[in-house]
């Protein structure tokens, strides 16, 4: 309901100035003359819009869900550093980025963080509000600088950190995507030909009535079960994607998956590579901006991503409580163990190859006692790499000689560009190996329907003639 503003007279001839609200103005205007007024002037009162301390007007926050991506805090760091380089005042350079920003969760924390700022919070206590946005080492490393009366310094830190961590993560991903366009388009082309062209082949050899060779039948039999199980070509994946992140929200089930991750054959080595590479870069640049080392601990164990990484930072905090050093520990903990949950996935790693070929009835009882055999083999396969180190000598020696000499920091760097540039190189490695084994698979597949579907065709014009 409006409200209206309204000047009137009352019997004696004084003026009156007063607000009323009511659905329309000659509404309005009877209830101020039943009231005993003559109404001179009337109109809607105006809603001022909000300002700031500055008398600008305040922007209204976007619907936001979730918190900032990487990419986007990234940039923001290092224009936040840019600016502060320049000397403007953080406030200032707040509000320029904020309107340069697009709508989001980002620049409705900026948003909030301006707001706290000019209220007289410091700036990280006003980014720690926004905790879905700047996590627990942007904080902590801002307020570092600001303990250290280096806030620009940091933030240049940070912003290097940032983005050597967002331009290692674009590699991986980027080396992920041909594979699985590769496999994706594969997938859909075989699920095609075997749903409809084979059945068309099979139905001209029927009306012939030519007896077709063992490979043709197996051919027609898997074409068969795909026709009729056709949509597990799709839910197999999906049901594995909802299975990993059920078992993922309990503490065991989240240990043994990574476990099994980070020890698988190819991927593995590159996942661990990967996460020692930010953790010690994550580490290396707390200690160097001041953090406390139990604190740094506790940001790099939140910030690893791999719950067996988070047990080995957990040990090395309980150890250095205890008056020990970090290599001690890093050295001793390092061994993931023995897992029932990560014995799982790999027995099914092994065994589940054959269980899609299950589905034909000739071929059950074939592969029943194959995937027997191979389930024992994904056992063996789990116990003989288990106790692999996720932590090498090299890095514990390493480590151990930056405490020694004062130097940790600067160790930590050194053993991050040593994994970083690993990382690089079995991506580049594992992106040429696979290639030519989807070549070759491909090749296979489809030689193999070829001679399947040929043979018989041969046969038929042979019999015709």
């Amino acid at each position: 309901m409006p409200t209206y503003q309204f000047m009137a007279m009352d019997k004696t001839g004084q003026e009156i100035k007063d607000e009323i609200e009511a659905d329309n103005e000659d509404e309005a205007q009877a209830i101020i003359r039943q009231q005993g007024y003559f109404v001179t002037k009337i109109a809607v009162k105006k809603i001022r819009k909000q300002t700031d301390v500055h008398g600008r007007a305040k922007r209204k926050k976007s619907f936001a869900i979730g918190g900032a991506s990487s990419k986007a805090l990234t940039a923001f760091t290092r224009q936040l550093s840019i600016l502060q380089d320049a000397g403007l005042p953080i406030l200032r350079s707040l509000r320029i980025l904020e309107g340069q920003m697009r709508p989001g969760s980002l620049q409705n924390a900026t948003l909030d963080t301006c707001e706290d700022i000019e209220a007289g919070s410091t700036l990280s206590e006003a980014m720690s509000k926004s905790p879905r946005v700047f996590n627990r080492l942007y904080i902590n490393m801002i307020r570092a600088g600001e303990a250290g009366g280096a806030l620009e310094v940091i933030l240049r830190r940070l912003s290097e950190f940032m983005e050597r961590a967002e331009s290692l993560k674009r590699k991986v991903k980027g080396a992920m995507i041909y594979p699985c366009v590769v496999v994706f388009v594969a997938v859909t082309i075989l699920a095609f030909i075997l749903i409809k062209i084979v059945p068309q082949f099979e139905k001209i050899f029927l009306d012939f009535g030519s007896d077709l060779p063992p490979i043709t039948v197996l051919l027609t039999k898997v074409s068969h079960t795909v026709v009729d199980f056709w949509w597990l070509i799709p839910g197999f994946p999906i049901f594995l994607m909802i299975f990993v992140n059920i078992i993922r929200r309990f503490r065991d089930g989240r240990m043994g998956w990574d476990m099994f991750m980070i020890k698988l054959f190819v991927i593995g080595p590159l996942l661990e590579k990967n996460i020692l590479a930010r953790s010690t870069r994550t580490l290396g640049t707390l200690i160097s901006s001041g953090v406390p080392i139990l604190e740094g601990l506790a940001i790099t164990r939140e910030t690893c991503g791999n719950a067996v990484f988070e047990r080995m930072f957990s040990k090395i905090g309980d150890a250095i409580r205890d008056g020990d050093t970090i290599s001690n520990p890093m050295k001793q903990f390092s061994k993931p163990g023995f897992h029932p949950v990560a014995m799982f996935f790999w027995v099914c790693l092994f065994a589940m190859g054959p269980v899609p070929f299950m589905f034909v009835p000739e071929l059950t009882k074939m592969l029943a006692s194959v995937v027997g055999g191979l389930a024992l083999v994904g056992v063996l396969a789990y116990l003989t790499r288990m106790n692999g180190r996720i932590v090498d000598d090299i890095v514990v020696n390493m480590v151990d000689v930056g405490e020694e000499t004062g130097e940790l920091d600067t160790m930590l760097y050194k053993v991050a560009d040593e994994n970083e540039e690993t990382v690089r190189v079995m991506t580049d490695g594992l992106v040429a190996i696979l290639e030519p084994l989807l070549i070759v698979f491909l090749g296979f597949m489809v030689g193999f329907i070829v001679i399947a579907l040929f043979m018989p065709l041969v046969q038929l014009i042979t019999d015709l003639s």
